[in-house]
């Protein structure tokens, strides 16, 4: 029996070509992306706004500056939470 690669038996596609359902995908559209430096592009999102703390205008490792990030609540939190186990273990004598 001879065999033809790539040929489809009649009335039947192939699954590259098989379509999309109707209504059931997001829209999806040109947004703007808002950085917190003030950098500002345009892509593309099912989202219809995004904002960013760092982009790569501003992130260290694009830049080769270093960026002062906010992290006195995580510091504050790991202090409190060691602190009380501390205070509540007897000291041995």
């Amino acid at each position: 029996m001879f065999v033809l690669l790539g040929v489809t038996p009649v009335g039947v596609r192939p699954k590259y070509e098989v379509e999309m359902k109707e209504a059931i995908h997001p829209k999806y559209h040109k947004v703007l992306v808002t950085c917190a430096c003030g950098n500002k592009f345009e892509t593309r999102s099912t989202k219809a706004e995004i904002r960013l703390e760092m982009c790569s205008a501003c992130h260290p490792f694009f830049t080769g500056r270093q960026k002062l990030i906010d992290t006195a609540g995580r510091i504050e939190r790991f202090q409190r939470r060691y602190s009380k186990n501390k205070a509540e273990t007897p000291a041995k004598s």
